[in-house]
């Protein structure tokens, strides 16, 4: 729920301190969990549509409402909140995002199909995929879906729950189906985590590509080219895609370090952030203009300018974050 009060922006204030003053915030929102939307299916909603809820929330509503758990049978809602993270991720589970080539196969990852949780009235679980459809589920994809964006195996914490998967135990019971024993839970956090976005001004990006002889050392003088042509007061970051770029850092200390590899087939792409759109925007000119004013033989040229929203986090107490539920009054055709 949107956190919109003058009470509450004084008490992200009180949380945040003075990094949030003079900022432009959008929006303040809470995840919450799955107590609403368990309530609502109990009181017979077919589809529950949510605004910012906790990933495995979506799964732990449905079974707290099927099975009727209290809101603090721990070990349950421990176990059911580790389904949800199995599935939370799609096809990770079933292969996606497991694969490597050579060393991680995976048949038929094209066609991979979600996962399928059967959770028991203990909270007990085992994933699956529906029959017919291709990736796999083993015992190392679903230990890498549990352990993903873990941080503490003991403290996973939510809205609902503090997961507790430090021993938990996997089993492959043949057939793409893989058991998950020995999860349990510890009572809820006391807040709830909260996102706070604000507006970030403009992200500019341009790309030119280079080939063939002495590209990558056309694309590096493109590159300084720009950088010297446009106002000091954007800070600019450079990658050779097909050079340096996953691996590069905003300051271009890596780039700058490193020798001209003379890579033949080189894209380049030059990034700014501003607060002004127009001050923005000139980085682009800049290397739309690099057609005829730079390096030969660039082309290809794109380029793209679009707000920015720039995010901080903190905690909040429940009670301060209103949350409920209702039915939508159905509407005339």
């Amino acid at each position: 729920d949107a956190l919109t009060s003058d009470a509450q922006r004084k008490l992200l204030r009180e949380r945040l301190g003075a990094a949030l003053d003079g900022l432009d915030v959008v929006s303040a929102t809470a995840y919450l969990g799955a107590a609403e939307i368990a309530q609502a299916l109990t009181a017979g909603a077919q589809v529950v549509v949510a605004g910012r809820v906790s990933d495995p929330s979506l799964t732990l509503g449905p079974a707290l409402a099927h099975f009727g758990w209290g809101l603090d049978d721990w070990p349950r809602l421990g176990r059911a909140t580790m389904a949800g993270h199995m599935l939370e991720c799609g096809l990770q589970v079933t292969g996606g995002y497991f694969c490597v080539p050579g060393l991680k196969d995976v048949p038929d990852v094209h066609s991979a199909g979600f996962p399928i949780a059967e959770i028991q009235a203990d909270g007990e679980f085992v994933i699956g995929k529906a029959d017919g459809t291709g990736g796999m589920v083993d015992a190392r994809t679903v230990k890498e879906q549990l352990l993903y964006e873990v941080h503490d195996p003991s403290r996973y914490l939510t809205p609902d729950v503090v997961a507790d998967l430090s021993r938990a135990t996997v089993a492959e019971l043949g057939g793409n189906r893989v058991a998950v024993r020995g999860i349990t839970g510890h009572s809820r956090p006391d807040e709830l985590k909260v996102n706070v976005c604000y507006r970030g001004g403009w992200l500019a990006e341009a790309e030119i590509s280079y080939a063939g002889v002495q590209a990558e050392a056309r694309a590096r003088l493109a590159a300084d080219i720009v950088r010297k042509r446009v106002d000091p007061a954007l800070r600019l970051r450079a990658d050779l895609i097909g050079a340096v770029s996953i691996l590069g850092d905003d300051a271009g200390e890596l780039l700058s370090g490193l020798p001209d590899g003379h890579a033949r087939d080189v894209r380049l792409r030059i990034a700014t952030e501003h607060l002004d759109r127009k001050l923005a925007d000139s980085l682009l000119r800049e290397v739309t203009a690099l057609y005829t004013c730079g390096p030969a033989g660039g082309g290809g040229v794109r380029t793209a300018l679009r707000p920015r929203l720039n995010m901080m986090s903190c905690t909040l107490p429940r009670d301060a974050v209103p949350s409920g539920w209702t039915f939508l009054e159905e509407t005339a055709q």
